[in-house]
């Protein structure tokens, strides 16, 4: 049973947001952006067009939850009123407070992803450390893990590439995740995460310890300006492996870029090696790599323009012991976030894509760091 404090609580915290997100000042630029739409030649130029609508999309959405905030706290206290009067059960309005506080908390989660980059869409790479099949394994266990966590938040996925193991699992795999906020979210990922389980490999069922890195990178849109240098570019192309008929084994239509970086800050040269095999059609999959390699450049600038380089370095851990940001310990039935100290008992649950309190508490602590 929900108390008055509570209530009070929950009234509170939504007049906060509308102080936060400044809602009826959101309603007036929602106006005045649609206003433009107007003009005759609107459409005559898509990419503009298509931006404007967007802002408009983006600024709507704020509005439109906190609408539902403010309906479900209005509802919660109408039904508290009818439980005084014993028109509402105990349970119902319990469930009325649960509602209106998990669109609060979502709404407020959401308004802490306050940079530019942080509405995007995401590419997140999964890479298996040493230990052969095991960590392969692994690999594979985190793939579905975000693949699962994606399809709860309705995000589209694709797979940009993928390299199976040699006996189970995968060696690596790119992930393109589509979708408002998904590098606001997502990115909490980022980093090694440490599996410690009895090994179904192992013949004397020892506790076995396996390490995969994940790297996450905005997803960067046709609305980012990247500037590539096409003579810094080569191509090869090959032939996809894997399950998908004759045609993907007889077709080179996978793509391989390499791209010639010079660290415009430092100096540093490097090689940015990019392989695509998402599509049967070699265009499409070359459309693809060049746009995971803006995400690429993209993430390198941003990382400048907001001093962060070094944090960003520090991120690029090695594969092994002391470096993991998350354990996974299935034994005991505990999976730990060691820069939060979040934890909870429900594995199979986070391996089934329910990552929401890993990210709301990395959120929290360290979203102010961002600004």
């Amino acid at each position: 049973m929900i108390t008055q404090e509570q209530l009070k609580e929950a009234v509170e915290r939504k007049d906060a947001l509308k102080r936060y997100l400044d809602v009826d000042n959101k309603k007036i630029q929602i106006e005045e952006e649609e206003l433009r739409t107007h003009v005759p030649d609107f459409w005559e130029h898509p990419k503009e067009a298509q931006a404007q609508m967007k802002k408009i999309k983006d600024l709507q959405a704020w509005v439109d939850g906190y609408r539902e905030i403010e309906t479900a706290v209005d509802e919660l206290q109408n039904g508290w009123d009818f439980y005084k009067e014993e028109l509402l059960e105990e349970a119902e309005l319990d469930a009325m407070y649960a509602t209106a506080m998990e669109k609060i908390e979502a709404l407020e989660l959401r308004n802490m992803l306050r940079r530019e980059e942080d509405h995007m869409g995401v590419v997140l790479k999964i890479n298996s450390g040493a230990g052969g099949t095991e960590s392969q394994d692994w690999a594979q266990m985190l793939m579905r893990m975000y693949l699962r966590y994606c399809e709860k938040h309705g995000y589209k996925t694709s797979i940009a590439n993928l390299l199976e193991g040699d006996e189970a699992g995968i060696k690596s795999c790119t992930i393109n995740v589509e979708g408002d906020f998904a590098y606001g979210y997502l990115k909490s990922e980022n980093g090694v995460h440490r599996l410690v389980r009895v090994s179904p490999y192992n013949a004397q069922g020892k506790r076995m310890t396996s390490f995969a890195s994940v790297f996450v990178t905005p997803l960067v849109d046709d609305a980012i300006e990247v500037k590539v240098e096409t003579a810094l570019m080569s191509w090869d192309t090959f032939r996809s492996g894997g399950a998908g008929g004759q045609n993907v084994n007889k077709v080179e239509s996978g793509v391989r870029l390499r791209y010639q970086y010079t660290d415009p800050y430092t100096g540093e040269k490097e090689e940015i090696l990019i392989e695509n095999t998402e599509t049967r059609d070699q265009p499409k999959n070359r459309e693809n790599a060049l746009r995971h390699l803006r995400s690429i450049l993209y993430e390198k600038e941003l990382a400048h323009r907001m001093e962060e380089q070094a944090k960003v370095e520090a991120g690029k851990m090695k594969i092994e012991w002391g470096s993991q940001i998350r354990s996974y310990v299935f034994d005991d039935r505990r999976v730990k976030d060691h820069r939060t100290n979040f934890q909870t008992s429900d594995v199979n649950g986070v391996m089934d894509g329910d990552l929401d309190g890993f990210i709301k508490a990395y959120l929290m602590e360290f979203s102010g760091n961002e600004e």
